[in-house]
């Protein structure tokens, strides 16, 4: 979890990177950018409201090789360790980015660096270096009076509601790479900002392993129980899996399997659809780690707990007390209207 709140902006350079391909150039200020007290909280909402409206999916520096043939890692470490020099190694950034910058899609646009320290990740404060880029100019209008009319004069730059790119490098876990959260609002050209110009692949921590495993168990929800049983099944073998997630802070397969299957029958097939579909979820080899919560919660979000039925009938089931469904609702089938039906239990409507 990360909190920005009391997120400071240290030192900002901006420049200006063309496209490489179409001659462009790139411009490199020579001293770094003097903010004062109106632009600085504008200018820091501007490049922060994203990461934190934005789901929380780490990354890390990577290379085949190692570490440190990864030319941003090096960069980021360089400001880390003298941030006092973080204007000069801002301009190895943008030149950097300047290189990648070869793909007729790609956007010119400004470039700014920042050294922000106060930044709250994994209940520690920890400094980070925030590149961020705006590529897209809006028009808006000025008015301007003269004498007695009131003139309106169209001028284009920057909306301050949508950042293009950004990245927060955190210092945190260095060895693995840093901790790195990234935002890319154009997509036309994803592989240019997360793979050519950064290098990082996903950061494999219990949030990672806590999202992929429980994507897989949908899958495995879709593909297996609901064929094997029926949709309400599917639903709730969700819900007991997220509510095991929820309650525990250590997930154990075997315990996960005896408590969220009912149907015995049913745990060689989770074990068969896992050494078929395990890679494609990052999680083939894992049967043991520790759990995150706020993965958790947004996973509950994200799962739907809705039978729809072809009658234009919505049946919704509670997560949060999955005894109810398995207690008060029953499937059955009506042979004279050869039609199946759900029997549900109530002993008084609830006001809305």
């Amino acid at each position: 979890m990360i909190n920005l709140y009391n997120t400071h902006i240290e030192t900002l350079s901006i420049h200006r990177v063309g496209n490489k391909s179409r001659n462009e150039a790139i411009f490199l200020s020579g001293q770094p950018f003097s903010m004062n007290d109106e632009i600085a909280p504008l200018i820091k909402e501007f490049f922060l409201k994203p990461f934190r409206e934005k789901e929380e999916n780490y990354y890390q520096f990577a290379h085949e090789v190692d570490l440190e043939y990864n030319e941003m890692y090096n960069l980021a470490t360089e400001i880390f360790t003298n941030p006092s020099n973080s204007h000069e190694v801002s301009k190895k950034i943008t030149k950097h980015l300047f290189e990648q910058s070869n793909h007729p899609h790609i956007k010119n646009g400004e470039v700014y660096v920042a050294y922000l320290t106060n930044l709250n990740i994994d209940n520690q404060v920890v400094d980070a270096v925030g590149i961020f880029k705006s590529e897209l100019q809006s028009d808006f209008l000025q008015f301007e009076e003269r004498g007695t009319t009131l003139e309106m004069i169209l001028q284009h730059g920057i909306n301050l509601n949508k950042l293009d790119k950004g990245c927060l490098i955190f210092n945190h876990k260095k060895e693995e790479g840093y901790k790195i959260l990234t935002v890319d609002s154009n997509r036309y050209d994803a592989r240019y900002w997360l793979e050519h110009f950064l290098s990082v692949d996903a950061f494999e921590d219990e949030n990672f392993i806590t999202k992929k495993y429980l994507k897989f168990c949908q899958g495995f929800a879709k593909d297996v129980v609901l064929p094997a049983e029926d949709k309400k099944e599917e639903v709730m073998f969700m819900n007991r899996s997220v509510n095991y997630f929820a309650k525990n802070d250590q997930f154990e397969e075997t315990n996960f399997l005896n408590e969220v299957l009912d149907n015995p029958d049913l745990i060689p097939e989770f074990k068969n659809y896992k050494v078929d579909k395990g890679q494609k979820y990052s999680i083939e080899d894992v049967t043991t780690f520790p759990i995150a919560n706020a993965a958790v919660t947004d996973a509950r979000k994200s799962i739907r707990n809705v039978i729809n039925l072809d009658t234009n009938i919505q049946i919704k089931m509670d997560f949060i007390n999955p005894e109810s469904a398995e207690k008060f609702v029953e499937k059955g089938w009506d042979e004279e209207k050869q039609m199946y039906y759900y029997l549900v239990y109530f002993n008084k409507e609830q006001k809305s």
